[in-house]
């Protein structure tokens, strides 16, 4: 013991003497400590008692589900529910607490069934390479057997088909509830309320442009000048309306410009015009950087060269920016020579 001693680093003390480290001894592995039963492990009708009670949330999580199925359609849309001071919409509040507490019942019954039911033998395992062998493979797809065996799911068809069915009436409030997305857009992207002779206004002061009112390198963000004032009625109508004919108008050098084939007279002095929809998925784009001519879509980086038929030169778009012709109409004003010749917006339907 004194060789080992010798063998160990000096260290001062707290006056100032030596004094030798004594290292340890790992603490060796406690191991598992002894499996102790749970009363579901040694009386039947209690684990009886238990997976009915499952069996009950279950169902009870499927009713809701078909419940706020029946709300939506039972419950009036403008319905006012009141709690004192509190008030909201009943509808909505039905929907909420129905789903809500359906998916709390769904998982207090599998938490319930996982720590009264399902094994809950302690296991150890040494740690081991990421990768799996063949035979680990095999050894993986057989545990994963003994552990469908002993979650009884195979075993208890109470629970196991109440919480199918649950999960499966889980379902109809997702479909029914895909009405309130609003109706479908049909063909309502192949046309806007541009048209010949529109003049283009600035989108915030809703004054008319000219082609000197821009210079080389500017951007700005237009609309038509037929959009119509927003009335408490048609206000959704207007809404949709303006977000379809957003555009945005930008004036390059003409010897930079290459004009695809058929827009020969499209532009003025180098202002073009293109929708401010994003090809993608319909995000508004403005982004411009004026030495690339290059705008981009801040939603999922889609990139387009307004110089160049407003082409994808990067990102998830599949086809280049609509383009609105434009003309100069007797006062000196942009205005358009004809609506936009393709749909604007995502480009979400089929295209030959």
């Amino acid at each position: 013991m004194s060789d080992e001693k010798s063998n160990l680093p000096a260290v001062s003390g707290e006056h100032g003497h030596d004094s030798q480290v004594v290292l340890a001894e790992p603490i060796p592995d406690p191991g598992i400590e002894p499996h102790e039963l749970r009363i579901t492990d040694v009386d039947p009708k209690a684990a009886d008692r238990v997976e009915r009670q499952v069996s009950t949330m279950f169902g009870l999580a499927g009713l809701l589900f078909l419940g706020s199925c029946v709300a939506y359609f039972a419950i009036p849309r403008d319905s006012i529910v009141e709690f004192g001071p509190l008030s909201g919409n009943a509808n909505n509040l039905t929907l909420g607490l129905c789903v809500g507490i359906g998916l709390f019942l769904i998982g207090a019954g599998a938490i319930q069934w996982a720590k009264k039911l399902m094994v809950d033998t302690e296991i150890a395992e040494d740690r081991h390479d990421a990768h799996s062998t063949p035979q680990q493979k095999t050894e993986i797809m057989d545990a994963f057997q003994v552990g469908v065996a002993e979650s009884g799911f195979t075993r208890r068809k109470l629970i196991r088909r109440s919480l199918l069915a649950s999960m499966g009436l889980l379902g109809l409030p997702a479909i029914v509830f895909l009405r309130d997305l609003g109706p479908l857009p049909g063909r309502s992207l192949y046309t806007t309320i541009w048209a010949k002779g529109i003049r283009v206004v600035n989108d915030v002061t809703l004054r008319p442009i000219k082609p000197s009112d821009l210079i080389v390198g500017q951007l700005v963000n237009a609309a038509p000048a037929n959009l119509a004032p927003i009335e408490e009625e048609s206000a959704v109508t207007y809404q949709n309306e303006k977000a379809k004919a957003a555009v945005i108008v930008v004036r390059i050098k003409p010897e930079e410009i290459r004009t695809p084939a058929g827009r020969e007279n499209w532009g003025i002095d180098g202002i073009l015009c293109y929708s401010k929809i994003c090809t993608h998925v319909g995000c508004p784009i403005s982004l411009y950087e004026q030495t690339t001519h290059h705008v981009l879509c801040p939603c999922h980086q889609s990139t387009f060269d307004l110089a160049d038929g407003a082409k994808v030169v990067f990102g998830p778009a599949a086809r280049p920016l609509p383009q609105l012709p434009l003309a100069v109409d007797s006062e000196g004003y942009l205005v358009a020579q004809s609506g936009f010749n393709e749909p604007v917006g995502a480009s979400f339907w089929e295209r030959g």
